[in-house]
């Protein structure tokens, strides 16, 4: 049993794409079996406790260090036994002390067409830059903001009359289809790094 923690820190939108998606297709190695976020008033810690998802709450301000908060963390993924991490509109940056731990087993969704629009608000950075064409990223992590081997991408058209909530309307959608699906494949290793080079991306077409 491949045991998966979902990081997030909002709506968790994402986060109940995924349930929705393993209910309507189970698969006996997969399970979603941790929450983590680092935001009390956080949406999702409602989803995860109507979806009946253990979580576990983190406020960073209480450790002196990233180390020390990071490591917190870890005892917690080890507790339950976690295997995978997805990052789910996570909004800190994944540091060494579970990197080293999880190195090719976390991946991350971002609303862009990657390397273009990286880091916060990339719906607006896309609106801004006038493009017609943004999309979605999912790529593994690694030390860098949105730096990572990218694993898949769709595009999104930007319209001439998009606002802020329409772009970002129309690229959930797609995240919503596109992640959940992506991830079963990391999790069962079909897709993976090695050497920094990423590994069976042509089954995300059969997918």
């Amino acid at each position: 049993m491949i045991n998966i923690a979902v990081f997030a820190s909002g709506t968790g939108s994402n986060y109940e794409a995924i349930m929705r998606f393993f209910k309507d297709n189970p698969h006996p190695d997969i399970r979603i079996a941790l929450v983590v976020c680092d935001r009390s008033k956080a949406k999702v810690v409602h989803k995860a406790f109507k979806w009946q998802t253990p979580t576990v709450l983190v406020n960073a301000g209480r450790f002196e260090t990233k180390v020390d908060y990071e490591k917190y963390i870890l005892t917690k993924l080890k507790q339950y036994e976690i295997g995978f991490i997805a990052l789910a509109g996570y909004m800190r940056l994944i540091g060494s002390t579970i990197l080293d731990e999880y190195r090719g087993k976390i991946i991350n969704l971002h609303p862009s067409l990657l390397p273009a629009f990286p880091g916060i608000d990339a719906v607006g950075k896309a609106l801004d830059a006038g493009v017609c064409l943004t999309g979605v990223t999912v790529h593994f992590v690694d030390q860098g903001m949105d730096t990572g081997p990218i694993i898949a991408q769709q595009a999104v058209v930007v319209d001439e009359h998009d606002t802020h909530e329409s772009l970002s309307e129309k690229i959930h959608t797609v995240e919503h289809q596109l992640y959940p699906r992506i991830l079963q494949a990391c999790a069962l290793g079909e897709i993976y790094v090695n050497n920094n080079r990423v590994y069976g991306r042509e089954k995300i077409r059969e997918i």
